[in-house]
């Protein structure tokens, strides 16, 4: 039931045998695929290209991309500003693939095949110093994959209270409240699901930042 797979990106190299690695099949699973930075070296590696250390060609920071036309870049102009963080490269793409995308020292940021929708882009679109960044996002998740769009994170919390509600009925429920995003959000969403059956504990474990502890008692 997957509508697309998204491989992030990272600091390893894929001849490191301790990097994160996938089986290939994932490849064969007819599910649209984009690999991101070390996401797309990973993809262009397990498809049968290759990936080299660039050496002088590594690049760090804002960087002008020329693309072609295709899908993936739709809405983007042929030359724009992405960001680039790499030290390995594609040094050659995959049988069935082809170059989508280059910078001055990086012959390809971005590759595909549209038969089989792999795709990869050794930049970050997911940054806002890629200046057509979520447009590329965009392209991929409703061009490519067909995704519709019409969830929301309200009627989602509706959902997941309702079900709290039900499963925990008459239930005392004990959480463990640090005041992060975490446990802030679940207190929250617990609380409307069975009220005063919930019991928050917050533990002052003393590596605090200065008067965050009082902080979150008055909060909640």
């Amino acid at each position: 039931g997957y509508r697309g797979i998204i491989l992030t990106g990272g600091p390893n190299s894929v001849y490191d045998p301790a990097s994160p690695h996938y089986d290939a099949e994932i490849l064969t699973l007819g599910v649209p695929l984009l690999g991101i930075c070390y996401g797309a070296q990973l993809l262009a590696y397990l498809a049968g290209g290759t990936v080299g250390s660039a050496g002088a060609g590594s690049e760090y920071g804002k960087t002008l991309l020329e693309v072609t036309l295709h899908p993936l870049f739709r809405g983007v102009p042929e030359e724009s500003v992405c960001f680039m963080s790499h030290t390995d490269y594609i040094d050659s793409v995959p049988d069935g693939f082809r170059v989508l995308a280059s910078t001055g020292k990086c012959p390809c940021a971005a590759f595909g095949n549209d038969e089989r929708k792999l795709y990869g882009v050794q930049f970050h679109p997911e940054v806002p110093h890629t200046v057509y960044g979520t447009q590329i996002l965009y392209n991929f998740l409703f061009g490519i994959c067909g995704c519709a769009g019409d969830w929301n994170a309200l009627e989602y919390a509706d959902r997941m209270i309702g079900a709290y509600r039900e499963k925990l009925a008459g239930k005392k429920v004990l959480l463990a409240l640090s005041g992060g995003v975490d446990s802030s959000v679940a207190a929250l969403l617990l609380h409307r699901a069975v009220g005063q059956n919930l019991v928050c504990v917050f533990v002052d474990h003393g590596l605090l930042r200065k008067g965050e502890g009082d902080l979150v008692e008055e909060t909640f």
